[in-house]
């Protein structure tokens, strides 16, 4: 009896693991517009979840596997440079937003500092307050969601 149980976890568990991987290879073929599509969950084939907003933000600073380039570099367009720096902010704005996304923001902001830095002289921007406050902004929607799901504890719900 428990070993059917087991089984069909082990499944459940296998078949979530197939998605993610499914989820994080379509990631990995987007562009800029089509990640801001999918953050602001406009495509109706691939729901926003966690793991998604993980990956967009992972793609933006994990060098690339063949080239060992990141995403953004010092002589890309500056349109393409504000289009991450903007999707980057409405990442930590969302409300499915993470500890680990919050986390590799931070490696985002650490990792292009001087691109930022560069934007924001040129343009007259603000990008580097603009990150700090969305951090603040995720932050305090963990927290918020951190709350409820304690107080859903207390209630008996899960």
């Amino acid at each position: 009896m428990f070993s059917k149980l087991l089984g069909k976890k082990k499944e459940s568990i296998g078949k979530e693991n197939q998605e993610k991987a499914e989820l994080l290879k379509k990631i990995s073929t987007m562009n800029l517009t089509e990640m801001r599509s999918y953050i602001n969950n406009k495509i109706e084939a691939l729901p926003l979840c966690e793991d998604g907003l993980n990956g967009v933000i992972l793609k933006l600073i994990t060098p690339d596997s063949i080239t060992k380039h990141l995403y953004i570099k010092e002589n890309d367009m500056d349109s393409k440079k504000k289009k991450a720096f903007d999707l980057v902010i409405l990442i930590s704005k969302n409300k499915k937003i993470t500890f680990k996304t919050v986390d590799a923001i931070g490696v985002f902001i650490e990792l292009y500092a001087s691109i930022i830095k560069e934007y924001d002289t040129q343009y007259k921007e603000i990008y580097t307050s603009r990150f700090k406050d969305a951090i603040t902004i995720a932050l305090s929607n963990i927290n918020t969601l951190s709350d409820f799901k304690a107080k859903m504890n207390l209630l008996g719900e899960s």
